[in-house]
């Protein structure tokens, strides 16, 4: 059969030489997909299905004699040697027979071929008694959807894209526009929908789906605070040390501090142990054992180490250490924070890199401050009168908070003295001239003295009796 090797192969070319030599006996097509799914499972397995019992039965011919031999190409060695075992017949999938199966194989059947392959992958992932366990040990939710993680590649969009999609048999055009929005592309929104429609994953169950869920709700919160602290980190470096921050980076600057204790003690620090700054136990054991010191510590998480040459990433981080001892000092005892020495700080370490890569020679130190102190005059002057401004506009309004406290005050102790005073008497109407005329009494009018004098007799008389 091997020799007939080079011959088949040229025939297979030519669509007449090879219909000429093969002729189709005979032909099963399976009766539906899930037919086709059992069959192909069994064939995966190296098991003899009855439907490929009963065909190999019917169609293969039997020898006339025993001298002659029968032998039936397959594709699969598995299944080969299961016919051999339960039907007697000699079967072979090597030689001629890969190039005779190739050239039967057309369009139509590379299409069935494509949906048949869909399905036996889908029922494998589900179906697969070896890793049964595949959703308990991790789970993954490319599982359900595996199209998803190529279409979305940040994490923190995989987790909202799949905490919003959750069944991906429930993902249906009206979900468009929500999708739009979390991944904020249009083109995207419509790959993921249409890779739901022809989606390899597994089936979900409710259980696992909710656990799915609740995991991608904690990453999303998880990445919201972590945004949120670094907003925070950033703003903050900004008031306490934003040189240092702007040449190194407000994590890596944030690091250092808190391993110094406080920006005071590391201004404090030489250049030489802020490189080293955070490797303190491999610098002892190195002393100890009278091995290499460290050529850095903290200072590495910094993008220049990581850009620089294996020869001049020691170089290059000494030269770092210098810049942030001395970023470090400005920003301890400046009067007003500013970035200006640590932009020209960052520009020095970058021409620094230049200069071992090319040899191109960098600017001097002297001509880079003086530059760097005329430009933080102006800023300082600025953010002075800014500061005046804000101080003024503080005391206007204290002045008028204690103004407004000082008319409270004055208001509640008037009221506190009209409570405590007694309430005043109703003054009587005066009455009308003709009342006071009828009721003047008898003794305001005037007397004549002859009455005056009948009173005083009557009264001796009456002391007389008594």
């Amino acid at each position: 059969m091997a020799m007939f090797q080079p011959e088949v192969e040229k025939s297979i070319t030519d669509i007449s030489k090879f219909q000429s030599i093969v002729k189709l006996a005979a032909f099963s097509p399976f009766k539906s997909g899930t037919n086709a799914l059992d069959n192909i499972n069994s064939i995966s397995e190296g098991l003899l299905h009855d439907d490929l019992k009963l065909f190999v039965e019917t169609n293969v011919p039997k020898p006339a004699k025993k001298k002659e031999k029968v032998t039936l190409g397959v594709a699969d060695a598995k299944i080969g040697a299961a016919i051999s075992e339960e039907l007697g017949v000699n079967c072979l999938h090597t030689g001629v027979v890969p190039e005779v199966i190739r050239g039967l194989t057309d369009k139509t059947a590379s299409k069935a071929q494509l949906g048949l392959g869909h399905s036996y992958s889908r029922a494998k992932v589900k179906f697969n008694v070896n890793r049964a366990d595949n959703m308990i040990i991790q789970k993954w939710y490319s599982y359900h959807f595996p199209e998803l993680v190529k279409i979305v590649n940040d994490n923190y969009m995989f987790a909202k894209v799949a905490h919003y999609i959750g069944n991906r048999k429930e993902l249906t055009e009206d979900k468009l526009e929500e999708l739009e929005e979390i991944v904020m592309d249009s083109a995207k929104a419509r790959a993921i929908y249409d890779a739901s429609r022809s989606s390899m994953g597994m089936d979900i169950s409710p259980i696992d789906l909710m656990n799915i869920e609740i995991f991608a709700t904690k990453v999303i919160s998880l990445s919201d605070y972590r945004k949120s602290l670094a907003t925070y980190l950033r703003n903050k470096m900004g008031n306490i040390a934003p040189n240092l921050a702007c040449l190194i980076g407000e994590q890596v600057a944030a690091r250092l501090i808190a391993h110094a204790g406080s920006l005071t003690n590391l201004a404090k620090y030489p250049a030489s142990t802020v490189q080293i700054l955070g490797a303190e136990k491999a610098l002892f054991r190195a002393l100890k054992t009278r091995g290499n010191t460290p050529k850095y510590g903290l200072i590495f998480h910094s993008t220049f180490i990581g850009r620089a040459g294996t020869k001049n990433k020691g170089r290059i981080s000494r030269y770092l250490a210098n810049k942030c001892s001395i970023a470090s000092r400005i920003d301890c005892f400046a009067e007003y924070p500013t970035t200006v020495f640590g932009e020209h700080l960052k520009q020095q370490v970058e021409d620094r890199l230049k200069f071992y890569e090319t040899g191109e020679a960098p600017q001097k130190n002297v001509d880079v401050m003086k530059q760097a102190v005329e430009e933080a005059v102006v800023v300082q002057e600025k953010l002075a009168k800014k500061e005046k401004k804000r101080k003024k506009k503080e005391k206007r309004k204290s002045e008028a908070m204690n103004e407004s406290s000082q008319a409270e005050t004055t208001m509640e102790d008037v009221t506190m003295e009209t409570e405590d005073e007694p309430p005043k008497k109703k003054k009587k109407k005066k009455k009308s001239k003709e009342e006071d005329e009828e009721n003047v009494p008898v003794a305001m009018e005037e007397e004549s003295p002859a009455k005056k004098a009948k009173k005083k007799k009557k009264k001796k008389q009456k002391n007389d009796d008594d």
